[in-house]
């Protein structure tokens, strides 16, 4: 006897937001990056994203204080982005499910996090 379920739109909506985060986080790691093309670099990922289906809104804040600290003890005018960088918050609407999600850094390491579910 198969326990197989279908899964709920909550949770279709969840995977559609995890696919936004994984996209925008892995295209564009790496980009190099400076205080002066940060916020050029924040408008192209949110474009990016939100063309996307079932993506309402994406917000890409830059840390450039810590951009601009990380540079500080560099030589260099820039540096690869990486998710130290970024807070990000998605918002997918999926069927009659809106879900928010958040990425921020926590104990170093760049978390992706659910912030809300709500069905309509």
């Amino acid at each position: 006897m198969s326990t197989d379920t279908k899964p709920t739109i909550a949770e279709e909506a969840c995977f559609e937001a995890g696919i936004k985060f994984g996209t925008l986080y892995h295209q564009f790691a790496g980009t190099p990056i400076s205080p002066d093309s940060a916020p050029s670099l924040a408008r192209a990922m949110e474009e990016s994203i939100e063309n996307q289906p079932h993506c309402r809104d994406v917000t890409v804040d830059v840390q450039t204080e810590v951009l601009e600290a990380e540079l500080a003890e560099s030589t260099a005018d820039y540096t690869e982005l990486t998710g130290r960088f970024l807070e990000v918050e998605i918002v997918v609407d999926y069927e009659d499910c809106t879900i928010v999600t958040r990425m921020e850094m926590e104990d170093g390491y760049p978390l992706m996090a659910l912030e809300s579910v709500r069905e309509h």
